[in-house]
């Protein structure tokens, strides 16, 4: 299926006045962050990962473009979505590998891909950075949609594992980008990053062509709250 060339251009970049320093949560306000700028998954050290990149929000026409690319199965749209996360791309940091967020195999199977895994390789070849596909999902996991924060987090608790050929000296004091589509609470990604940083990694960012925007579902959520008062 092809994708005309204005779509391609019209995704933003997700724009926000109050941003956590670490993970790039955008915020409505600044409360949510101290005198570092962190928010408070952040500073509990539940992240996983030391860092966050995405490029826009999951919404609109980026939105359909990855619904296009991961259920749609158009895998040539793998190029396009890792130019857009590679606008992301944190220049000031140096990475020794690319890592792919891997899926179950029979994920794998049903899907025929790895969405996660098309996007890494396009951003090695973009950046030279090698990629290796260290990690493993042990274990299946129920969809993440309509999980709270903490049993998302439950869900995907020791979900992911090294490879053992790298675990150890492999990736001992390696400073590691892992690579997914799209970022909603960060559990699975903070997952991967702690199975990583057990296997030796130094450091774990996080690259993603999206993220869900929170503050969106807290402006619905006060919303629904004021009409409701106003309905009492």
């Amino acid at each position: 299926m092809p994708v005309c060339r204005e779509c391609l251009r019209s995704p933003e970049s997700i724009q926000a006045e109050f941003f956590c320093t670490s993970c790039r949560t955008p915020f409505l306000n600044g409360f949510p962050l101290d005198s570092e700028g962190r928010c408070a998954l952040c500073r509990s050290g539940l992240r996983g990962f030391d860092a966050a990149y995405c490029y826009g929000a999951y919404e609109g026409v980026l939105r359909e473009l990855i619904h296009l690319y991961k259920y749609g199965r158009v895998q040539t749209l793998a190029g396009p979505l890792a130019d857009f996360a590679m606008t992301a791309f944190p220049r000031d940091e140096r990475f020794d590998a690319i890592v792919p967020v891997p899926l179950h195999w029979r994920r794998r199977w049903q899907r025929g891909f790895n969405q996660s895994e098309l996007l890494a390789r396009a951003v090695a070849r973009r950046t030279g950075i090698p990629m290796l596909a260290a990690l493993l999902r042990v274990r299946p996991t129920t969809a993440q949609a309509g999980l709270s924060n903490t049993r998302r987090r439950q869900n995907v608790a020791n979900a992911f594992r090294c490879r053992r050929r790298l675990a150890g000296r492999g990736l001992q004091g390696r400073r590691i980008l892992l690579i997914d589509d799209v970022m909603t609470t960060g559990s699975t990604a903070a997952a991967c990053a702690m199975a990583l940083k057990r296997g030796g990694a130094a450091r774990v960012a996080l690259l993603t062509v999206a993220r869900v925007d929170r503050r969106m579902e807290a402006g619905l959520v006060r919303a629904a709250h004021f009409s409701n008062r106003e309905t009492v």
